[in-house]
């Protein structure tokens, strides 16, 4: 909760998780939320803050010392989420947090060098990195990748186009998956490209409906010549280093789902409790209260469903499929409560100095990105 008092999530929580939360909180609170406002009408962010968040070491959280992080487990990861989502901005929460699926697939599958060399400066806030899955004709048909990387002696030369990229204008490398192979899952495979190779090109920014302050773009690739040092894994291997990205992903979408559900409840509840209508508060009718008391429940029941999934996780279970419904029904609550909260503020809810304006243009991507709602849906008709 935002006032930190005892609540009936603080179970999966520790003292040490909890001091990390204020630490991010106070950063966000001296350093983003004066300004946010001003990056979200600029389109991005300083891109100061790789390097200031790398040297307090919260880029690194949730990844071992091993291989440049500062340490943690998911419960870690979701705080650092959650307090970034403080900042009432999803765009500079998914800016600052492009590298938590650029990397993974490097971690897990990369040999030491591009450890050294794609992953600590990362870290460090020294280089910025962007994951390049979707292209122009694919969406969330993943494996129908035609972005293609055909060997040519020590190199892949790459052709093709990759869009709706986060820090996709910014970015020094890309995590970008390729056709090496044949068509259909078994014939792709992920290589790092740099961003200054030549044939790779950057589209313009990408005008969005929400996530104003991370910049989106589209990426070109004219017979780019990358090394074949830059393919993590074996070749074509790719799309089940896909799927296993999706799965911290999506759980990463669910906090982010919730977390815009709970700013848009504490918005409504501290505005109904000060706004007048009739010569009383808004709380003092009770389809207001009835209102509130439906956000609340939704907000908390998908919370801890979250974190139950989340848990599991944690313990090494896999939950291909609770991690689909929990993001299904993250976002559900998400759509209801800001479209609420919008609703309670009248007027003022569709004006842009409010946060629940901003937090109802935000949602609506949620449900969208790492798997559709659809896409979800099919999962876990084939899990249950």
């Amino acid at each position: 909760m935002a006032t930190g008092q005892k609540n009936s999530f603080d179970k999966y929580f520790t003292k040490a998780h909890q001091q990390l939360r204020m630490a991010i909180r106070e950063v966000i609170k001296k350093e983003v939320l004066p300004n946010i406002n001003d990056w979200e009408e600029a389109g991005e962010f300083p891109a100061e803050f790789y390097p200031l968040f790398g040297e307090l070491g919260f880029l690194g959280i949730g990844y071992s010392e091993e291989v440049g992080g500062t340490g943690g487990d998911i419960f870690d990861v979701i705080v650092a989420n959650e307090e970034l989502m403080r900042s009432g901005s999803g765009g500079f929460a998914a800016g600052i947090g492009s590298l938590n699926i650029a990397l993974p697939p490097i971690i897990k599958n990369g040999n030491a060098r591009q450890i050294e060399r794609f992953v600590k400066p990362v870290f460090q806030g020294r280089r910025i990195a962007a994951l390049g899955i979707t292209e122009p004709g694919g969406g969330s048909d993943v494996a129908n990748i035609r972005t293609t990387a055909l060997r040519e002696g020590d190199c892949y030369v790459v052709n093709g186009s990759k869009t709706f990229i986060t820090s996709g204008v910014r970015a020094d490398q890309l995590t970008c998956a390729v056709r090496t192979g044949g068509p259909g899952a078994r014939g792709i495979s992920f290589l790092v490209i740099e961003k200054e190779t030549p044939g790779y090109a950057v589209g313009k920014s990408l005008k969005k409906t929400g996530w104003w302050a991370s910049d989106t773009a589209e990426l070109f690739f004219d017979n780019c010549r990358v090394p074949a040092d830059n393919l993590i894994g074996d070749e074509n291997t790719g799309f089940s280093i896909i799927m296993e990205n999706f799965q911290m992903e999506r759980l990463q979408l669910c906090v982010m789902a919730n977390m815009t559900a709970q700013m848009a409840l504490e918005e409504s509840l501290k505005y109904t409790r000060e706004r007048e209508a009739f010569g009383r508060p808004l709380t003092g009718f009770q389809v207001t209260r009835h209102k509130l008391a439906d956000m609340a429940t939704l907000v908390d029941v998908s919370r801890e469903y979250t974190y139950r999934v989340a848990a599991k996780m944690n313990a090494g279970v896999d939950q291909i499929r609770e991690v689909s419904m929990a993001k299904n029904f993250a976002c559900s609550v998400s759509d209801r409560v800001t479209y609420d909260a919008v609703q309670l503020f009248g007027g003022y809810g569709y004006m842009r100095e409010y946060l629940v304006e901003r937090l109802y243009r935000d949602n609506r991507v949620l449900s969208i990105g790492g798997g559709t709602t659809e896409i979800m849906k099919e999962i876990i008709s084939k899990l249950i």
